[in-house]
C-alpha cells in the first residue's frame, strides 16, 4: 500500500537523519543568516554540523528585509560571500549593494544544506549540556511543546562546540550564565544587552564580538551584539554574513590544532 510506504519513508529517513546528528562537531542554535553562513563553511570544511531553528521556515529576519520591504543592503566587505553563494546583487552607492531578501535567504539555506549541513526546523533549544564546566551539547524539544507549556521531557544532542545564533535574545548565553553561575567573556561577565542603533559601529562590532564567549560556547550575529552590549545595526546584513564566516573559521582552526 503506497500510503504506508509514504509514511514509512518519512519516518525511517527522518529518524536516520536525527540519529546521525546525536553527536556533532558543531550545534548551531538559531537559523538566521549568521548561523546559516557558519553552517555552510563548517560543513564545507568537513565538520558534522546541524542548525536547530524554532521556526517552520529558518532564515531569521532576513526574509523580510526591512519592514517587510523584501530588499536588503550589504556593504562592500561582504560582497565576496554573496558571490560565493551565487546571490544576485547590484551596486547602490557609497560601497553599498542591494539584494532580494527572498533570493538571499533561500540561497544561504540551499548552499548550506548542499555543503553537508543538516537543518532541523520546529526545534527549540531549551538548555545546554554542561559537563566539567564546558558547554558540551544542546537540549532540544519541539517548539509546539514549549509554546503550549506541555510537560514533555527533551532530548540531548552532544556537540564539541555550540554556537549561539539566536539573535537579539542571545538565549544560550543567558541560559548558561543564569543556570550555572558562570562569567561570560564580557566586561561584566553577564549578557549586557544591545544598545540603540548605530549602523557603522554596529556592523563593525558585531564581527569583532564574534568569539568564544565561554568554553565550548561561541556567539555570532545579533547574539554577539546582545551579549557584548554593542549597537544594533538595522536592515544591513553584511555584518551578519561576515560574523557567520568568522565563527566558522575560528572553530575550524580549533579543530585542526
Amino acid at each position: 500500500m503506497i500510503e504506508k510506504q509514504v509514511s514509512r519513508g518519512i519516518i525511517r529517513t527522518y529518524f536516520d537523519k536525527l540519529d546521525q546528528c546525536l553527536e556533532l562537531d558543531v550545534a548551531i542554535v538559531g537559523g538566521g543568516p549568521s548561523g546559516i553562513v557558519a553552517a555552510y563553511y563548517l560543513a564545507k570544511a568537513g565538520l558534522r554540523v546541524a542548525i536547530f531553528d524554532r521556526k517552520l521556515s529558518p532564515g531569521g529576519g532576513m526574509w523580510g528585509g526591512a519592514m517587510m520591504f523584501n530588499q536588503l543592503v550589504i556593504q562592500q566587505e561582504a560582497v565576496g560571500i554573496l558571490r560565493e553563494f551565487g546571490i544576485s546583487h547590484e551596486p547602490y552607492e557609497d560601497g553599498l549593494y542591494t539584494a532580494d531578501s527572498v533570493e538571499s535567504t533561500s540561497a544561504l539555506l540551499y548552499r548550506a544544506v548542499h555543503a553537508g549541513a543538516t537543518v532541523f526546523n520546529c526545534y527549540s533549544v531549551e538548555d545546554v549540556v554542561f559537563k566539567n564546566n564546558i558547554v558540551s551539547g544542546v537540549v532540544v524539544n519541539w517548539t509546539p511543546v514549549l509554546r503550549e507549556k506541555l510537560h514533555v521531557d527533551p532530548l540531548n544532542i552532544m556537540a564539541r562546540f555550540v554556537v549561539d545564533g539566536t539573535g537579539h535574545d542571545s538565549e544560550m548565553c543567558n541560559v548558561v550564565a543564569r543556570k550555572n553561575g558562570i562569567r561570560l567573556d564580557t566586561p561584566t561577565g553577564e549578557v549586557i544587552g544591545e544598545r540603540s542603533l548605530d549602523v557603522t559601529e554596529g556592523e563593525h562590532q558585531v564581527v569583532e564580538g564574534t568569539k568564544e564567549i565561554y568554553p565550548g560556547l561561541y556567539v555570532c550575529g545579533m547574539a554577539s551584539s546582545a551579549v557584548g552590549g554593542t549597537p544594533r545595526m538595522g536592515p544591513i546584513f553584511g555584518g551578519m554574513l561576515l560574523s557567520g564566516r568568522k565563527v566558522a573559521e575560528m572553530i575550524i582552526e580549533r579543530t585542526r590544532k
